[in-house]
């Protein structure tokens, strides 16, 4: 407790120790904006893939034109700037251990997710790209952080990096703009090389971002283990780390899997966050440091951040779960129906 009452107090930069950033503060923001970015271009395209996959059932079933759209919403405007903004801050304030942390979890959930039964669902990929948001972010942030660790001239780098990750960001946004206006329009006459593209191949971009996603998690999964492992100054410290790390994963896992099953989707994901978030919480308690402890209450706001903005594409993700988990819940009560019958028999 008196290391806690100490982390609070202000240190030689006037700031309290929890808010005192891992590299330079110039270099957090830049790795901050890196993540924010690729949450940015992840959404577009998950939105651009959506659209056109709306566009193309409505093609060839008309009844599909009376259903309620999920995607029609973007993230244009004050409020995509002010989310931009916001998740932009919590990425910079969250350190690397922290959000190697979550990169960690959310690989070992993906995997599990995929094996338990992922393979067998049309949608799972793309529930997975949209809980990997927040995730993704960290994921950028400790890679980049690994990956310029001891560069001469890091914050130049990272500058190119941030760069370029809002010239993609914008030609996405731009390009989903286009997509929501005028696809149904371009693609019918075919005059537009953009939507002709789409048109002919729209059905590539959810592989390719899958793809995309997975090489990034890959490289951050390394680069979470070198940055978690610096901290520890001998083996028996890292065995006691790990140790309960990886039956804290392995249980939330498990625990997350039977609720998918049980709950509808879009509340069992707002519910996994929740569970992932306060396990990793109690573990930092136990074995972490406080400043820990902080960053990881700062990723829910972060985890808030890239979710409640997308709650369409949650409900466009989980539609056909929320038919089979009717079906499943009707099939449960004419079982337990029948034992009663054959009772009064």
């Amino acid at each position: 407790m008196l290391s806690f009452i100490m982390s609070l107090l202000p240190n030689s930069y006037l700031l309290p120790g929890w808010l005192v950033l891992d590299t330079n503060p110039l270099n957090s923001l830049l790795q901050g904006v890196v993540g924010a970015c690729g949450i940015s271009v992840l959404c577009s395209l998950l939105r651009v893939y959506l659209l056109v996959e709306e566009s193309w059932n409505e093609k060839n079933d008309p009844s599909d034109e009376n259903k309620p759209s999920h995607q029609r919403r973007t993230t244009a405007g004050l409020g995509g700037r002010l989310q931009f903004v916001f998740v932009t801050g919590v990425l910079t304030l969250v350190g690397s251990r922290v959000a190697s942390l979550v990169a960690l979890e959310f690989c070992l959930r993906a995997v599990s997710g995929w094996v338990t039964g992922g393979q067998g669902s049309g949608r799972f990929p793309q529930q997975l790209l949209v809980q990997s948001q927040f995730s993704l972010g960290c994921a950028l942030s400790c890679g980049l952080h690994f990956l310029h660790e001891g560069a001469p001239q890091r914050w130049l780098c990272l500058l190119l990096a941030a760069a370029l990750s809002w010239f993609l960001a914008r030609a996405a946004t731009r390009l989903l703009h286009h997509v929501a206006a005028l696809y149904k329009l371009h693609s019918s006459q075919r005059y537009c090389g953009v939507c002709i593209s789409l048109l002919t191949s729209g059905s590539r971009l959810l592989p390719a971002l899958c793809r995309t996603v997975a090489i990034t998690f890959s490289v951050a999964v390394l680069a979470a283990l070198s940055i978690i492992n610096q901290h520890f100054l001998s083996a028996t410290e890292a065995l006691r780390f790990w140790t309960p790390l990886t039956i804290c994963y392995t249980l939330l896992v498990v625990y997350m899997q039977e609720e998918q099953h049980r709950l509808p989707s879009s509340q069992a994901i707002l519910n996994a966050v929740v569970v992932r978030l306060g396990g990793l919480t109690v573990l930092m308690l136990t074995v972490g440091r406080w400043a820990d402890v902080i960053h990881i209450l700062i990723c829910f706001l972060g985890e808030a951040g890239c979710l409640i903005p997308s709650m369409d594409l949650l409900d466009a993700t989980s539609s056909q779960d929320e038919e089979d988990y009717e079906d499943y819940r009707r099939k449960g009560r004419r079982q337990r129906r029948v034992p009663g019958k054959e009772h009064q028999r």
